[in-house]
């Protein structure tokens, strides 16, 4: 594929994506670009990481994810209020 080509793919799969997946893709890319974030890092990790991590990627695109304000809330209740 030359780059011509992998600009489109890429503009297609992005265009494809809605909501929060679309908010997820733009700070992952925008943080790749910037030099955040190194690709790399992955490969490092073990094949059980690995597997944790696209389970959980997995389990917010299936809309089972909770938002930062409930966990806060659970924690609270579960440490604070003892």
């Amino acid at each position: 594929m030359n780059s011509a080509e992998i600009k489109i793919d890429l503009f297609r799969k992005l265009d494809a994506l809605k909501g929060k997946t679309l908010e997820e893709a733009y700070g992952i890319l925008v943080n790749y670009i910037n030099g955040e974030s190194d690709v790399n890092e992955w490969q490092n990790l073990t094949d059980e990481q690995q597997a944790a991590i696209l389970h959980g990627v997995e389990q917010l695109e299936n809309g089972q994810g909770r938002s930062h304000n409930e966990v806060m809330i659970e924690m609270r209740n579960r440490f604070v209020n003892d």
